[in-house]
């Protein structure tokens, strides 16, 4: 089965975050912001092209670059009408 990640979610869409695959001063900081397996994120909006994306963790906003946003791994993907 294919992984999904963090990046490919659509403005509006949630999903369940299953693993961290970053290098550690990355993983160490990702931690202090709230993304821990088990959380929920959602897509707020995505930068055009290769640009950053913006997600809500908890109360938490963030904006990722989208390769840090490719190393999220995540599960269980809903709209938002269904979160």
């Amino acid at each position: 089965m294919a992984k999904i990640h963090l990046a490919s979610l659509v403005p509006g869409q949630a999903a369940t975050i299953s693993e961290l695959d970053t290098e550690p001063g990355l993983h160490q900081r990702l931690l202090a912001l709230g993304f821990r397996a088990g959380r929920q994120v959602m897509m707020i909006r995505c930068g055009w092209m290769s640009g950053p994306v913006h997600v809500r963790i908890g109360t938490t906003e963030v904006m990722l670059r989208r390769r840090e946003a490719q190393s999220i791994e995540i599960v269980n993907v809903m709209s938002q009408q269904a979160a």
